[in-house]
């Protein structure tokens, strides 16, 4: 029996296959993908899980703290689970650049914390290595989610 001709460039959707096919290009990105993905999931959960934890890092000059975790926690749910999806993965990213951003101030008010309530050097020094770890994780974010596919 002949082979059927194949009459699209390999990778592409045809009638007869509704499957995309994965090359090594697609496939480089997959893990650090879901690993984002189950991270700002997880965080997100955290949220509904552990409102009164997030509330008490929000800063005291922005209104309705418990408001503002609740938003953050269904953004950062929103935005995991968007970078899993090719339709939705660069708006996901975008919107986790973002919510990156917005949070900072939460970061800052909880290293604030961390001295008005005399914690442990170890935390302290836990809370200082966070500030800069934000600029790797928005390269990670646009890396995996946000910038164009080449």
């Amino acid at each position: 029996m002949p082979r059927p001709v194949r009459t699209s460039p390999p990778g592409s959707m045809t009638h007869s296959d509704e499957t995309p096919k994965l090359g090594p290009a697609s496939l480089g990105l997959l893990w650090p993908r879901v690993l984002l993905a189950g991270f700002f999931t997880f965080a997100g959960v955290m949220h509904f899980v552990k409102p009164e934890m997030y509330a008490a890092i929000v800063p005291p000059w922005l209104p309705y703290a418990p408001l503002l975790v609740i938003l953050s926690g269904a953004f950062e749910i929103l935005g995991g689970l968007g970078v899993l999806h090719p339709v939705t993965r660069r708006l996901a990213g975008w919107g986790l650049i973002a919510l990156l951003i917005a949070v900072f101030p939460a970061n800052v008010q909880m290293l604030r914390m961390a001295y008005v309530y005399n914690a442990s050097a170890l935390w302290k020094a836990a809370l200082w290595f966070r500030l800069p770890l934000q600029l790797p994780m928005l390269w990670w974010v646009w890396q995996v989610a946000a910038r164009r596919a080449r």
